[in-house]
C-alpha cells in the first residue's frame, strides 16, 4: 500500500508553493524598488502567477492519475470532508487568481509580456470592468493568505498533535 504521494506530486506541490511565495512577494515588495524597476516587478508577478496556474493544471492531471495515499491512523469523517473542502478551495483559488489577473490587464488595455512573448490585446479595454475584476483579484489574493495558513496549520496539527502521517506523505525525501 502506498504511503506517500508520488515524487512528481511532491515536487509540484513544493514548486507551486515557491511560485506562490514569489508571486505574493513581487507585489508585497514592489514599493521597495525604485520607480524605474516597478514594471519589472509587476512583470515578475504576472509571470509567476501564470506559472502557478500552469502548475495547478499539471497537479490536477497528476491527481487524476495517482491514488491518494491513505492516512495512518485514519481520520474522522469530518476531517476528511474539511480537508477535501480546503483543497478544492485552494485549487479553485490558484486557478482563478491568474485568470483574474490577466483579465485585469486586458480590461485595463495594458501591454504585457508572458515569458518574453508580447501578449496581444484580446479584450476591449473597459475601466469599469477592470476595477471590478481587480477588486475581486485583490480580495481573493488576500483570502489566499488565510487558506494557505489554514493548510499549513492543519499539516502542523496532524504532525505534532495527532501524530499521523498526513504531513510526511508530502515531504521530500524517503
Amino acid at each position: 500500500m502506498k504511503t506517500r504521494y508520488s515524487l512528481s506530486q511532491i515536487s509540484l506541490h513544493w514548486a507551486t508553493l515557491l511560485m506562490i511565495i514569489l508571486t505574493y512577494a513581487a507585489m508585497l515588495t514592489r514599493d521597495y524598488f525604485p520607480e524605474d524597476n516597478q514594471p519589472l516587478v509587476r512583470l515578475l508577478h504576472f509571470n509567476f502567477g501564470i506559472c502557478v496556474w500552469l502548475l495547478m493544471w499539471v497537479r490536477i492531471f497528476l491527481r487524476t492519475r495517482n491514488t491518494t495515499p491513505a492516512i495512518t491512523p485514519p481520520l474522522p469523517r469530518w476531517q476528511i470532508a474539511a480537508s477535501h473542502a480546503v483543497h478544492a478551495v485552494l485549487y479553485l483559488l490558484f486557478l482563478s487568481l491568474p485568470v483574474l489577473g490577466v483579465l485585469t490587464l486586458e480590461f485595463g488595455g495594458r501591454d504585457w509580456v508572458l515569458f518574453g512573448w508580447q501578449v496581444p490585446q484580446f479584450i476591449s479595454p473597459d475601466p469599469s470592468a477592470r476595477r471590478t475584476v481587480r477588486t475581486a483579484h485583490e480580495f481573493l489574493a488576500n483570502c489566499g493568505y488565510y487558506l494557505i495558513g489554514l493548510h499549513a496549520l492543519a499539516g502542523i496539527y496532524h504532525h505534532y498533535f495527532r501524530k499521523d502521517d498526513t504531513f510526511t506523505r508530502m515531504l521530500p525525501g524517503k
